[in-house]
């Protein structure tokens, strides 16, 4: 098991990356048009990255999308679709990746002291605008 998705229909929701995937050089889950762009660098010592600045692109994100990384610990994710049907559930753990693109989700934390990392496209219109609980 390396990277799984889950679809509702021909929507990619959520994809889920485990820490066996990490490999040598730049290597990224999202696509080009994700709202969230989500990879893994992997380079030996001496590697060196040209110092660069992103120009500035006009964006329109109609969605919010998050990427999750479990630092330790353990938990699950469950996904559910574009009508809030579950779809699927993921167990992560240290070094896995979630990326959740569309529909909902869901976390359980199975072990004490759990670290997750959580990182989603802004700017964020707080809490009441940016989602609903089902």
């Amino acid at each position: 098991m390396s990277v799984n998705r889950i679809f509702d229909g021909d929507t990619l929701c959520a994809v889920h990356v485990t820490a066996e995937e990490w490999k040598d050089g730049l290597n990224f889950f999202s696509e080009d048009g994700d709202f969230i762009q989500v990879g893994t660098w992997q380079y030996d010592n001496g590697k060196e990255l040209k110092a660069h600045q992103h120009n500035p692109v006009p964006r329109t994100a109609e969605w919010t999308q998050e990427a999750v990384y479990v630092k330790s610990g353990r938990m699950t994710a469950a996904i559910y679709g574009l009508q809030q049907q579950k779809l699927g559930e993921f167990q992560a753990g240290p070094g896995d990746i979630l990326i959740m693109l569309r529909g909902g989700h869901g976390y359980s934390i199975l072990e004490d002291g759990t670290q997750i990392l959580e990182i989603k496209n802004g700017p964020y219109p707080g809490a009441e605008r940016d989602r609903f609980r089902f």
